[in-house]
């Protein structure tokens, strides 16, 4: 029904009002339908506050009896941080639910629809579906896999160079583009680099928009330590910094970074001495951080690659020619041999920033 697609999709707005704030729960909207009226709606905020379906009933008040509910995730039948939803969308007397898709996590999955068919409501999942699961990828691969979601950022010239023969590399794309990568870092958890980016270009990695924004977690890839202690991430808001490790990095160096208040995650290095990056990750999982933005540099975002853990990538294309063989570009490290061992990208967009192009795209590897 197009009734149903309308009042879905103004849930789903009403949903995205909260990116970047409700990690690690889902963003979720809600709005209450009666005589064609909206009679109540809202949006879960953060984590550990009302759901979207608790704050769109109390609006709607008596209203809510009879009344249809637009839902673009599942009703909880579980107690977590929350009281179940259902138990009060079916108190409300609510007669009809509408779902955009059923919630992926073990601990409901189905339940909370089994629940409100149970006690006689009119049940509908499936409505403007992908838009929903497109809105919340990165939870849906948290709770499935317990590992977060992990994008490249990079920016390049028409030559694919990310910086020049000197390493000089502001900027290469324009003022549109850079405010587009400042609203990724408000909704990832965490930022990631390598050391080498942090050696070269000293970054902040911090959130710089002109209506504020959320900073993220600034997680630094970095098996011997070589971190100066003058660094920006080091200086600035320590507390915000996670130095991911190996156990050969020098103990006084570790010491002198944990007083300055940085946190340390000191893991096994693998054979050739680097920090083994799907054990960082899950460990990364296992903090609730459900979703990683990359801005490394070439050697990272190939080892990243390489490893299989890139879920999605930004490229950005600008409109410049660096040329120089030693120019790097956004992806380093060997290499694959032959063309069919060529990541894909699937769902690729195209989008417009000024003069710069974006192509967004999600990887596919290679079977076998």
């Amino acid at each position: 029904m197009e009734k149903d697609k309308y009042f879905m999709q103004i849930a789903l707005d009403l949903a995205q009002k909260a990116r970047g704030y409700t990690s690690p729960n889902p963003m979720v909207g809600a709005v209450i339908m009666k005589n064609n009226k909206i009679v109540g709606s809202g949006f879960h905020q953060r984590a550990g506050t009302a759901h979207a379906e608790i704050i769109a009933l109390q609006q709607a008040g008596k209203e809510a009896k009879g009344a249809t509910l637009y839902v673009t995730l599942e009703p909880c039948a579980h107690t977590g941080r929350t009281l179940p939803c259902t138990e009060k969308i079916i108190a409300a007397g609510i007669k009809r639910v509408v779902v955009a898709m059923t919630d992926p996590n073990p601990l409901v999955n189905g339940k909370g629809i089994q629940q409100l068919k149970a006690a006689g409501l009119e049940v509908k999942c499936g409505v403007l579906e992908q838009e929903a699961r497109d809105l919340n990828e990165a939870f849906i691969k948290y709770i499935t896999t317990k590992f977060p979601f992990t994008v490249i950022k990079a920016a390049m010239t028409l030559d694919g160079k990310i910086a020049t023969r000197t390493k000089a590399s502001r900027w290469i794309t324009g003022a549109a583009s850079r405010r587009f990568g400042h609203s990724l870092r408000h909704e990832y958890d965490a930022i990631m680099v390598g050391i080498g980016t942090v050696l070269t270009d000293n970054p902040r990695l911090n959130t710089r928009l002109p209506e504020g924004g959320k900073d993220p977690l600034r997680v630094i890839v970095d098996s011997t330590a070589k971190i100066p202690l003058s660094a920006h991430v080091v200086c600035e808001n320590p507390e915000k910094t996670l130095l991911v490790t190996t156990k050969a990095a020098p103990r006084e160096k570790i010491e002198a970074l944990r007083q300055k208040g940085v946190e340390i995650i000191s893991l096994s290095p693998t054979a050739d001495g680097k920090v083994p990056l799907r054990e960082m990750m899950l460990t990364l999982g296992q903090r609730e951080i459900i979703s990683v933005l990359v801005e490394g540099g070439s050697a990272l975002n190939y080892a990243l690659l390489a490893a299989g853990l890139v879920d999605k990538v930004h490229f950005f294309i600008a409109p410049k020619i660096f040329g120089g063989k030693e120019a790097p570009t956004p992806v380093g490290g060997q290499g694959v041999a032959a063309v069919n061992e060529a990541w894909q990208l699937s769902g690729v967009k195209y989008d417009f920033f000024e003069h710069d192009i974006l192509v967004t795209g999600y990887v596919q590897y290679p079977k076998g």
